[in-house]
């Protein structure tokens, strides 16, 4: 618990202005956290609070790597990690999740603790499919092929042409009356 306990901002008392503060941590802050997506890595954040009577603005921006187990060799990588979110937390009489972005906490909430914000972030911006980065190349040149057989099944110009044509013969007497309209 001490691992996430430098993510602890005060904001009792705190000024409606603008706040920052810069949070590093590494392998220790995965493994306090209740998760099995994450093992290791290490990472810098940078949080903006911007503070007004009825709300706390945040907005992280986190960069660093993070260890993956790649899903087709099973071997461990390391995946660069760069985010930039915000996340609003309004004051309330309750304690409740608007949305993905906005919260609300109870006004007397005299500390918050941003790990959790953190941790959804970092997790966010991983890919859902976890390749090696040398595997990466590869999956791109297939997709490639594919993409290039989809558009020679589906291209026709005399299809096409035929469609135009019956679209034009079959408009409704309505749509005419209303494109003399906006001709005037």
């Amino acid at each position: 618990m001490k691992e996430l306990s430098k993510y602890n901002i005060d904001i009792y008392g705190l000024e409606d202005k603008q706040y920052d503060y810069d949070m590093e941590s590494g392998d220790a802050f995965f493994e306090e956290l209740e998760q099995d997506l994450i093992e290791r890595g290490q990472f810098k954040t940078h949080v903006v609070l911007k503070k007004s009577a009825t709300m706390l603005q945040l907005h992280f921006h986190t960069e660093g790597s993070v260890e993956l187990t790649c899903d087709r060799t099973l071997e461990p990588f390391e995946e660069p990690v760069i985010s930039d979110d915000q996340i609003i937390l309004k004051f309330g009489d309750r304690d409740e999740e608007l949305t993905d972005e906005i919260e609300i906490i109870n006004r007397n909430t005299n500390r918050i603790n941003v790990a959790k914000y953190v941790f959804e972030f970092i997790a966010l911006s991983l890919p859902v499919k976890k390749l090696h980065p040398s595997l990466r190349t590869e999956d791109d040149a297939d997709n490639e092929s594919e993409d290039e057989e989809v558009i020679l099944v589906y291209s026709s110009e005399a299809k096409d042409d035929d469609v135009d044509s019956d679209s034009e013969e079959k408009i409704d007497p309505r749509w005419e009356a209303l494109k003399k309209l906006k001709g005037q």
